[in-house]
């Protein structure tokens, strides 16, 4: 292969093979949640099954840094979602055989979700210098990979629905376990050993003081860093909230007013594809668009409202056009974001640093499943929903009045931030 293609193939490669998996998780996010309700008829129990998938996972974004260093980062990639291959394929096979106890889908779950930990502390630190092959900018690198989990969430929400009704939701969880597969196929043929890896030289053994020495390293360049810190803040409780409604409130809300799978599919969908505009907005406009602003006022329009909506309006077209337009909104902050902490954490530090954040990022998620089940058997779903929606719009006003945040305008000026070549946009 000769002139650009060989350069951008391993990050498109990449991207590929996030959103065949993404398309996959897609499908089981609608498939195992529904399981659980017609199975148990139990908000709790759904609740459970959510924060037993996401505990795990936040885990090992937490703590996976230095054995991912000594593993590498695609040999990493592509073991996490073998294991998440065989765990899900566990629950389709006993599903299918009507033998899954609530006990055995809990400990498959907590399994697939502890290497997919491990493996997307693995696939984040990829993307710069993916990028820096490919000579594209950080916010078009972010915004296509995080486009193509949009694009994932829009075929494979809807799709789940369709499935879920047409064939049930063991065959449904069987495509998600085969996504997996076809994402270690994808990066095996087209991501390369990074040089980096390569070139580095040979880290000490790992034993327990080095290992805990190398994360609090990482920890403490995140306590150094107020922006940062505030991003993680944020993102805590907006995905806290955002976990509560897609796995609990959306999911009951379909079932008990809707009385339709398809319905929570449809809106998944919506919620999928205004994302997929924003983060591809994002990706195209590049370093044009004014980070701070743009950031604080399209994270204030995309959180609060579907709440809202989910309380008020038991119409599917009507929820799912909120929805839609909330979601282009809130696309828009991610490439940000992540252009932010790859110029500000130096590349040394980036699997534990961004392992780190990510995984206190999506610390709300395991909760936020278990709290949407306690508040909407507790005080119903439109209660429940418009508790959590006053919050988030509370939480979202942030950007716009504390000064921290303006330093997202600001030239990134930790070492080893990434020099862009003349076709960098």
């Amino acid at each position: 292969m000769n002139g650009i293609a060989p350069r951008r193939a391993p990050l498109l490669g990449l991207i590929g093979a996030y959103l065949v998996s993404g398309a996959g998780t897609a499908l089981s996010a609608i498939a195992i949640p529904w399981l659980v309700l017609v199975t148990t008829g139990s908000a709790v129990a759904t609740g459970l099954v959510g924060f037993a998938e996401m505990a795990p996972y936040v885990l090992l974004q937490a703590t996976a840094g230095p054995l991912v260093d000594r593993v590498g980062l695609r040999r990493t990639f592509l073991i996490g979602n073998l294991v998440a291959a065989a765990a899900v394929f566990a629950v389709f096979l006993l599903g299918a055989l009507h033998d899954l106890p609530l006990g055995a889908l809990v400990v498959l779950v907590a399994v697939a979700g502890a290497v997919r930990g491990a493996a997307d502390a693995a696939s984040t630190p990829m993307i710069p210098p993916l990028a820096r092959l490919a000579r594209w900018s950080d916010e078009r690198a972010v915004g296509l990979y995080s486009g193509a989990n949009r694009a994932a969430l829009l075929v494979g929400m809807p799709l789940a629905g369709v499935l879920v009704a047409l064939v049930g939701p063991a065959v449904t969880i069987l495509l998600d376990s085969l996504s997996f597969l076809c994402a270690v196929v994808v990066v095996a043929a087209t991501v390369p050993t990074l040089p980096q890896e390569s070139e580095a030289p040979a880290a000490p053994r790992l034993g327990p003081r080095a290992y805990f020495a190398e994360l609090r390293e990482g920890l403490r360049f995140l306590r150094a860093d107020r922006l940062l810190l505030s991003l993680m803040a944020l993102i805590v409780l907006t995905n806290l909230l955002d976990q509560a409604m897609s796995a609990v409130f959306l999911p009951v809300w379909a079932h008990d007013r809707v009385h339709d799978a398809v319905a929570f599919g449809v809106v998944g969908g919506a919620s999928g594809l205004g994302m997929l505009a924003g983060v591809l907005l994002t990706a195209w406009l590049g370093r044009r668009l004014p980070r701070w602003l743009t950031f604080a006022l399209c994270t204030l329009l995309a959180s609060a409202p579907p709440f809202f909506a989910v309380a008020g309006w038991t119409s599917v077209v009507a929820v799912a056009a909120v929805i839609f337009v909330c979601g282009v909104f809130g696309g828009v902050p991610n490439p940000i974001i992540g252009a932010v902490q790859y110029e500000r954490v130096p590349a040394l530090l980036q699997t534990r640093v961004l392992g780190a954040m990510k995984a206190s990022a999506y610390l709300g998620v395991p909760f936020g499943s278990l709290l949407g089940g306690l508040l909407a058997q507790g005080v119903g779903l439109t209660w429940a929903c418009v508790g959590a929606g006053v919050v988030m719009l509370l939480a979202t006003i942030a950007p716009l009045m504390f000064p921290v945040w303006r330093q997202l305008d600001r030239p990134a000026s930790a070492p080893g931030s990434p020099r862009l070549g003349p076709e960098a946009a």
